[in-house]
């Protein structure tokens, strides 16, 4: 059964129908006029009709979804205004809360593995060049080929290490692997981890069905990563969502047309995925964005301006809300341009002109019928969420994590045997086989001296007594195995912990 989402009210009401929201959609809007609580709105909406929700809390302000609103003297107007109490039946509630925190402090933690997130998207994080991108896959390729796990930074650096050391090998099959571009991604892996990229790779890493999950009411749960730092390193914040957008779409099944979406993936901030991308991931996220629908999924882009969405999605979005603008500058004024034409147009309303005049919790909505037809264009006044407003205290958010359904199960890392331990092993034993002591062979001295090697009544070479001295021969060869050995032994494990391009070891990080 096709249930509606009110959007906001103007001469008529306007709503998402729950069928349509896999059609995607656009939040766009100045700063300051409103989007965040636009935001807060569709989510728990979604959620009130059994859609578990995914979004970043950029501002840190969106964690009071998880608590009753009221209080607040402007929402009681707009709701009386309304009149929502009496006919969408409008009540302060709270909504069921999952936080997440790549950090592990604001939420449970959230891991991925390097070979979840694959070449391409760990090429974007590190900003590399299109060279460096090419060691990294053959990287891959040399853990794949060998059965090496690749969980985590550490597992990445010995391997580059390993390539490096045995480019010449690799070199037939792969091309050339050049000690500057090894170098230079281990640069940018320390800056990566500076950053506390490292805290979003390792083991356990996230189960995605355990963000599509509702409660005993039926309510979906709300998941909110933690952004308010993150969104400081937009790589990894970009990364990172375009990543959880992919794993949706290789993961769920096809769904087809259904009454209401599986998950609806709201992603703030949107203009950060775009921006720099080279063509081949602007490609790979048009693809997902146009495919992921069939699986269920609706995606919802939050961005200040339409014109940071790339024509190829932004036509692809059917729902769309929008917020004023400012037009101060020359392109300011064809944004506002743009995306009055992106909107089927209304007779009775001058679109362009609207835009710039709305004022806060208003917007222009234009949302797709039972047919999937855009509707026109209306102004409306935007509904207001039943949840609380703004920030939560820190023993309220640790009160839901402490009731929350994954309390405990992504808590502690774990570090299996991977890449890493495999390379370090490996190292080891090319040390102790080399550290190996020879025993000398004096039988030509004892032929040239006409002497004969001492034997023992039993015909073979009398055992050493414990507390003899060494002889001169014995001392030497003693002292030159220590010293070869321990040297052999650092360079190898220096190698392999990347000293060629000047890495630290595990411990240093």
């Amino acid at each position: 059964m096709t249930q509606s989402i009110l959007v906001g009210k103007g001469p008529e009401p306007v709503s998402i129908l729950s069928r349509m929201a896999n059609r995607h959609g656009l939040v766009a809007g100045a700063t300051g006029t409103g989007k965040t609580v636009t935001l807060q709105r569709l989510a728990e909406q979604f959620s009130r009709i059994g859609v578990p929700v995914f979004l970043a809390d950029i501002k840190g302000d969106l964690a009071g979804i998880s608590q009753p609103g009221g209080g607040n003297r402007r929402v009681a107007e707009r709701v009386a205004e309304m009149g929502l109490e009496q006919e969408e039946g409008f009540v302060f509630a709270g909504n069921p809360v999952m936080f997440w925190d790549i950090q592990g402090e604001q939420g449970h933690p959230v891991r991925t593995t390097l070979t979840e997130m694959g070449p391409v998207l760990l090429s974007r994080l590190l900003n590399l060049n299109e060279v460096q991108e090419g060691v990294i896959n053959i990287v891959f390729h040399v853990a794949d080929e060998n059965g090496w796990l690749l969980l985590d930074l550490k597992d990445l650096r010995a391997l580059l290490a390993h390539v490096a050391e045995n480019a010449a090998e690799l070199q037939t099959r792969y091309g050339n692997v050049s000690p500057a571009s090894v170098g230079a991604i281990q640069r940018r892996l320390l800056v990566i981890e500076k950053q506390g990229g490292d805290l979003l790779f390792g083991e356990p890493a996230l189960a995605l069905q355990d963000m599509i999950q509702t409660d005993e009411q039926g309510h979906g749960y709300i998941n909110i990563l933690a952004a308010d730092k993150l969104i400081h390193t937009p790589e990894i914040y970009s990364t990172f969502l375009l990543w959880l957008l992919s794993e949706l779409f290789e993961e769920l099944p096809e769904a087809g047309d259904q009454d209401k979406p599986k998950l609806v993936f709201f992603f703030d901030e949107a203009h950060l995925l775009f921006k720099d991308a080279p063509k081949v991931l602007l490609d790979k996220i048009e693809q997902v964005v146009r495919l992921i629908r069939s699986k269920g999924v609706g995606v919802y882009f939050v961005t200040q301006n339409p014109m940071d969405v790339p024509e190829t999605v932004l036509g692809q979005l059917g729902n769309r809300i929008q917020h004023a603008l400012r037009a101060f500058t020359p392109r300011d004024q064809r944004a506002v341009r743009v995306a009055a034409e992106t909107f089927r147009q209304n007779p009775a309303l001058d679109t362009e002109t609207t835009i710039t005049a709305l004022g806060v919790g208003e917007a222009l909505v234009s949302t797709l019928d039972e047919q999937g037809i855009p509707g026109i264009v209306q102004r409306v006044n935007v509904a207001p969420p039943g949840s609380h407003l703004g920030p939560i205290e820190p023993e309220v958010r640790k009160a839901v994590m402490d009731q929350s359904l994954v309390k405990g199960v992504y808590d502690v890392s774990i570090d299996r045997v991977s890449a890493y331990e495999i390379l370090e092993q490996r190292a080891e034993q090319a040390a102790v086989a080399s550290a190996a002591p020879e025993i000398p062979d004096l039988s030509e001295y004892f032929g040239r001296s006409g002497k004969t090697a001492p034997t023992s009544s039993t015909g073979k070479a009398p055992a050493r007594r414990a507390g003899t001295r060494q002889t001169p021969v014995e001392a030497f060869a003693t002292s030159a195995m220590r010293s070869l050995g321990s040297q052999i032994g650092r360079q190898l494990v220096r190698g392999i912990m990347g000293s060629l391009t000047g890495g630290s070891t595990r411990g240093r990080g």
